[in-house]
């Protein structure tokens, strides 16, 4: 590659598969009211706009808008060219739009690969909540512990207390991990991939204080008649609460690419 201006620079929000749209027709509005296009090569397109340094601020509540506008573009990608690749917020790339297309040269058949790999392929996300206080029945050892909480003095009781709740704690862990699983169980046979929401991830939805368990699907269109079938199957218990959204571009599974700038 050429020796990239320092005073030059290209944010990237993502590669698509340019003979899949226009990218001349190509508009979204990029962050900071800057205007995103396409630079293309062979086939192969960025969605770049012009920035030499990254986006930076102490301020969570910019950086949260800085976030979902680059989100929106990376969608409107993919509303004109199909399934993006999306890059990681504040990736830059040194250099003009030769440089650009530099890069997508050198690296055309990895990203080629990658898009055809997730060509129609999109992310989903479900969360799994639970709703109301977790009522436990059944259980000989809580039942014990209740019968000798009544028949105990104080001091005594306390500690019994103690082994109470944290036998109810047990249990609702038990709980909560058979329903994980059984929503996994139902969902894996109906995607392309599924893996668990990063506790991490500030996208996660759902009740945060009650939530059971996050997958993230990699899935075709046509999957979602039948996911939404199983989910439907799982909210019919009115004890749980279930979200599911997207299409989305595939963030959660798209791979970092090598040679990315």
């Amino acid at each position: 590659m050429t020796d990239a201006d320092p005073a030059e620079g290209r944010y990237l929000y993502c590669v698509v598969d340019a003979d899949r749209g226009d990218p001349d027709s190509f508009a979204a509005d990029g962050i900071d009211d800057g205007e995103p296009y396409v630079v293309a090569s062979d086939g192969v397109g960025a969605v770049v706009q012009r920035r030499a340094e990254p986006f930076d601020s102490d301020d969570l509540s910019e950086v949260k808008r800085w976030l979902v506008s680059h989100q929106l573009v990376v969608d409107a990608a993919g509303e004109t060219f199909g399934t993006p690749l999306p890059f990681r917020f504040d990736t830059i790339l040194r250099g003009d739009d030769d440089a650009v297309r530099e890069w997508l040269a050198a690296e055309r058949g990895t990203l080629r690969e990658h898009l055809d790999a997730f060509a129609g392929k999109w992310e989903y996300r479900v969360t799994l909540s639970t709703e109301g206080e977790f009522s436990p029945e059944g259980d000989e050892r809580l039942a014990d512990l209740e019968e000798r909480i009544a028949d105990a003095g104080e001091g005594t009781a306390y500690l019994l207390e103690k082994q109470r709740e944290q036998r109810r704690r047990e249990l609702e862990r038990e709980r909560d991990e058979l329903l994980a699983a059984d929503l996994r169980e139902r969902l894996e046979p109906l995607v392309d991939r599924i893996e668990p929401i990063d506790a991490a991830d500030p996208l996660r939805e759902g009740n945060p204080s009650n939530r059971v368990a996050g997958f993230t699907l990699l899935a075709g269109r046509d999957s979602e008649p039948d996911v939404g079938a199983a989910l439907d199957a799982v909210a019919a218990d009115g004890d749980v609460e279930v979200e599911y959204t997207g299409p989305w571009p595939p963030y959660s599974f798209a791979p970092e690419l090598e040679g990315e700038p």
